[in-house]
Parts: structure tokens; sequence; C-alpha cells
């Protein structure tokens, strides 16, 4: 057995680059810096360090040693850390995963929610787009953007929360800016900013929408997302086409038009392990995402 104490030291003199150093971040002496070093030498049978100049470098076998301690260490930490939680009364943590456009419009009202019910739950946000193929990979809870009826998988259950219309976003002096909607195909000649530099689903969405209506959108400038297009949009440079709850907040100097002829909607989702489903974080999260999804429809 491998000495986690030992994969440490060692992990520390590969960062810092010699024993002397690495002695003066542990707060040890270089001697017992050494002998750990040694001893993690014996135990493993490998050579794992080499002198360069006045200091050490990790050789082959000891840069791969280092990439698995990494790992180890992580995991350890992860333990520790739930130690941590059951001494001082905690009750366990918490993993939500959401996208960008939810995370400024709904997260912080569900995190206000958890944390104020629930104040000993320590959450783990993650800002992601997919669900992950991996089952270990993936949040406690993650909110989605997903064809209708979707399957998340065995073990994983899927609540509708949402069906986001896409509207227009115009600078305020479009020919269309003072219409209460307006048919997606009257849209076809402008000049068109792109959100979504990632082509997401989101993005697949528009344009199939755009192509039942009998053209294919010219983007003449490509943002990385909505604030961005949103920005552009407000200096004059053409229009952009996004979920409305990614247009929740407009700069000044644009319009938000509801499209029709067709209406391409997202639907929005709330994925769930089933492990964790009955537990009071994960209702309680469930029941604020399904709060905000509800004003965000009024």
């Amino acid at each position: 057995m491998l000495d986690v104490h030992r994969l440490r030291v060692f992990r520390s003199v590969v960062a810092s680059g010699s024993v002397q150093a690495a002695a003066a971040n542990l707060g040890y002496t270089p001697s017992a810096v050494s002998q750990h070093l040694t001893a993690l030498q014996r135990e493993t049978g490998l050579t794992l360090l080499a002198r360069a100049g006045r200091g050490l470098r990790p050789t082959a076998a000891g840069h791969a040693l280092a990439a698995e301690a990494d790992r180890v260490l992580a995991r350890l930490g992860e333990a520790e850390s739930l130690i941590a939680d059951l001494r001082s009364g905690r009750t366990g943590a918490l993993s939500i995963a959401y996208f960008a456009s939810v995370g400024a419009a709904w997260m912080p009202v569900v995190v206000r929610r958890v944390t104020t019910d629930l104040p000993g739950v320590r959450l783990d946000l993650e800002l992601r787009e997919h669900i992950p193929d991996s089952r270990e990979e993936r949040a406690d809870v993650q909110v989605v953007v997903g064809p209708t009826g979707f399957d998340p998988g065995s073990g994983f259950t899927a609540h509708h929360l949402l069906d986001d219309p896409y509207v227009a976003v115009l600078p305020a002096g479009h020919r269309l800016a003072d219409e209460e909607e307006v048919d997606l195909a009257d849209l076809a000649d402008d000049r068109w900013v792109d959100n979504d530099f990632a082509r997401g689903w989101c993005r697949a969405n528009l344009i199939e929408a755009c192509t039942a209506a009998g053209f294919s959108p010219v983007f003449r400038v490509e943002a990385h997302d909505y604030p961005t297009a949103l920005a552009f949009v407000g200096a004059g440079i053409g229009l952009t086409v996004l979920p409305a709850l990614g247009a929740a907040k407009l700069p000044d100097g644009v319009a938000r038009v509801r499209l029709v002829r067709p209406t391409p909607i997202r639907s929005i989702y709330v994925v769930v392990h089933d492990a964790v489903e009955h537990t009071p974080a994960v209702q309680t999260a469930v029941a604020a995402l399904r709060e905000a999804a509800a004003a965000a429809h009024a």
C-alpha cells in the first residue's frame, strides 16, 4: 500500500522543483522531505526524481505517478470534505448543473432558496450545456434543453419546466421594432447576428425554423453568447433571434418582438438523479426551479 502522506510530499516536490522549496511550503525540514522521497521510491521500486541543476525534475515514471497522485488526492479531498460535513452536522452536498441563460435568470433564486431553507447543504454549481455520457460525471440536478419527451437514460428522470419561445431582438430604429409580432420570414433579408458560436441545439432549432419559413439566415457577425449578441444589436449592427429567457434583460436601444409563423420553441427540463430524488436538498432545488419557470412564463 502506498503511503498517501508520502504522495503529498512527492507531489509538493514535483510542484516546487526542489526538496528545500517543498520543505518550506510544507513546514518540514529538508531532511524529513528527503526521507519521505526515499521511502516512496523504495515502496514503488521506481526512480521518480532526477537531479536538474540545484533542483529536481520528475522522471517519466515520476510524471506518471504525479498525474495519478493528483487524481488520488482529489478523491481523498472529497472524502475528507464529506467527513467534515458529517462532523459539523451539515446535511451533505448538492451538485447542480445548468446552461448559461438559466444561470443568470434562475440560479440566484434557486441558490437563495436552498441556502436559506437548508443552510447546512454545500452547493456545487457547474455551467454545463450538455448531459455527460458518463453517469459518474452527471450532477444530482441538471437543467437542460431537450426535444419533447427526451429520455435522459436509466437512473435519471426528466421533469418538464418550460417551453421557451424564441423572440427577435431588433435595433430600436428597425422598421419592425414597434410591432407586437412579426413573421419569421419577414426577417429573411436583414443582417443577422449569430449568438451561439458553439453551434448547439438551440441554434440548430432556429435554423430548422428558418428553413420551414423558406430561407436560410445570413449571419454577418458571430458572437459567442447572448449578452454579446444583444450588445451588437444595441449598437445597430443587426438583429438577433434567441429564446425569450435569454432576452430577459435587454440593453438600451433594442426592441423585443414575438415571432410567429413559425415560432421556434425550446423545451427546458430539470434532470434529477433518481438515487437522490427524495432528499430535501433536491426537492427544494426542483421546487425553486419550478417556481422560477412559472414566473418566467407569467
